[in-house]
């Protein structure tokens, strides 16, 4: 059988590794430090894939590396080929899982992901979930620098870098400490402009969703306190310190508990979606595909997009 000799490669996966750091890193030095190898090694790595390719994959502002319109285009695919290579190790390994690295906002990851990874786990005991909280803006942020597989938010924000899915319905509602003076009555919406209000940082989806139903309702919102979780927001709420504004997901316990009560108002319901985000050149591995499978099966779907 006669045939051309195959091509030998030049670029090796060392180089693709080094690469995928620096992006994330901005720099050869924390690079080296994410991939246990020398600074000098990884900029020789990054060198050496810099010549392979023939073209400058950084620009160099200040200390920092930033991608070039070149290295942006080599980054999904430098990112997938180094998480599939992962995935492959992780394969033959003890674990014979590939970790999962979710990222969710506050409402998501405080009170619908935990038991969601509980039942995950328990039917993959040798598996690694890692999930970090943040804002609906940072875990954009990290799905789009492919720093997780799956992201969490609320809301459905789209984007060209963006696969977005609609997932499972919520509803912010108004709520006070039982001993609020609105908590006895309807209350009006002048009233409601008048109070103060203690509500979420911005970046935060339920803060986007809150500031969008209450600007248009209220000829003003007398912000108080603006706090980094749903929990801070709800003590001091019950504090008596003002009013809040919330997922239902995240005071079901408080109001069943008696230490918030929803206020009645005549402001219309304000409902929306929570969403499961993916890039949109990432090839999920099989911990991630079963995990958003997983997902789906608690609850359907709003659609399918």
């Amino acid at each position: 059988m006669t045939g051309k000799p195959n091509q030998r490669l030049r670029l090796t996966l060392r180089q693709l590794e080094v690469f995928a750091a620096t992006a994330r890193a901005g720099s050869t030095r924390a690079a080296a430090d994410q991939v246990a190898r020398s600074q000098s090694a990884a900029s020789t790595a990054l060198a050496e894939l810099e010549a392979a390719l023939g073209v400058q994959l950084f620009d160099r502002v200040g200390r920092r590396l930033v991608l070039n319109e070149n290295g942006s285009a080599l980054w999904p695919r430098a990112a997938s080929i180094v998480e599939q290579a992962a995935e492959i190790e992780a394969l033959f390994s003890a674990a014979h899982a590939a970790p999962l690295r979710l990222a969710s906002s506050f409402t998501i990851g405080e009170y619908l992901l935990p038991p969601l990874i509980s039942q995950w786990k328990a039917a993959h005991a040798q598996g690694q979930v890692t999930l970090a909280i943040a804002n609906t803006r940072d875990v954009l942020q990290a799905v789009a620098d492919f720093d997780v597989d799956l992201g969490f938010i609320e809301g459905a924000r789209t984007g060209p870098d963006f696969i977005v899915r609609r997932w499972l319905s919520d509803e912010l509602i108004v709520v006070a400490a039982p001993g609020h003076p609105l908590a006895a009555r309807r209350a009006t919406l002048k009233q409601l402009a008048a109070a103060t209000w203690i509500v979420r940082e911005p970046g935060s989806g339920t803060r986007e969703a809150s500031d969008r139903w209450l600007s248009a309702e209220l000829a003003r919102v007398e912000v108080e306190l603006e706090l980094g979780s749903n929990e801070a927001v709800k003590r001091a709420v019950a504090s008596g310190l003002g009013i809040g504004c919330l997922s239902r997901h995240a005071v079901a316990d408080a109001l069943h508990a008696g230490w918030l009560v929803e206020l009645k108002t005549p402001l219309p319901p304000m409902r929306r979606s929570l969403a499961i985000v993916v890039h949109c050149t990432k090839r999920l591995g099989s911990a991630a595909q079963g995990f958003l499978r997983h997902c789906l099966a608690a609850g359907p779907p709003l659609d399918k997009g």
